[in-house]
């Protein structure tokens, strides 16, 4: 059984990333802008002051910008380093950081690193996905990172998911370590979702 939902993850992840491979530049810097101003609107509707934001890459919807703009808003913003051993680190983004490539091809600060339980004192995690579906249930690249760190948080703040349109979708396949995500920003719109428990 588990083998027929790892195929069907594989297959709807094959199918994504092409659809965002042939977006255009001028659509992603749109969709960068719309990023921006939605995830701005949420960090005030939630007042937070202490966040976590994923470095976007190419193909997926900018975070860049979002970043730039709440660290020279006062907000302190966390940014995730890949590790070996399936966890994640921390460093605290700053204006001037040098980002370089990390595993995988993911954008990374350079700079002092933080453990994996820096992550427990922020009010607000905003993670990437491949998919969400109408239930909260998030559909990652499979490398587990992101479902590793909202299952070891004691207490979980909020959790959105950066996803384009089309990716808000009514079912994905799931597992039983997949967590689920609070809501999920896209380009034109932040939606809440009742059903998860975060």
């Amino acid at each position: 059984m588990p083998d027929s939902i790892e195929q069907a993850k594989r297959a709807l992840r094959a199918d994504l990333r092409e659809r965002r491979q042939i977006i255009s530049a001028h659509a992603r810097e749109i969709a960068e802008g719309g990023i921006k101003d939605q995830l701005d609107a949420l960090v005030e509707r939630l007042g937070a002051r202490s966040i976590s934001c994923f470095l976007s890459t190419t193909t997926e919807p900018g975070t860049h910008a979002f970043v730039a703009d709440a660290v020279a808003r006062g907000i302190r913003v966390l940014l995730p380093i890949t590790r070996e051993d399936g966890l994640l680190d921390w460093a605290v983004a700053t204006p001037d950081a040098d980002i370089a490539e990390g595993m995988f091809g993911i954008p990374e600060p350079v700079g002092d690193v933080l453990g994996p339980i820096a992550v427990n004192d922020v009010d607000l995690l905003v993670i990437p996905a491949a998919a969400v579906d109408r239930h909260g249930m998030r559909l990652g690249w499979g490398r587990g990172y992101f479902d590793k760190t909202l299952g070891s948080m004691e207490k979980c703040p909020p959790v959105y998911a950066v996803i384009f349109d089309s990716e808000f979708i009514d079912d994905v396949p799931r597992d039983v370590h997949d967590q689920p995500v609070s809501g999920v920003v896209t380009p034109t719109r932040t939606v809440l979702i009742n059903d998860s428990p975060a």
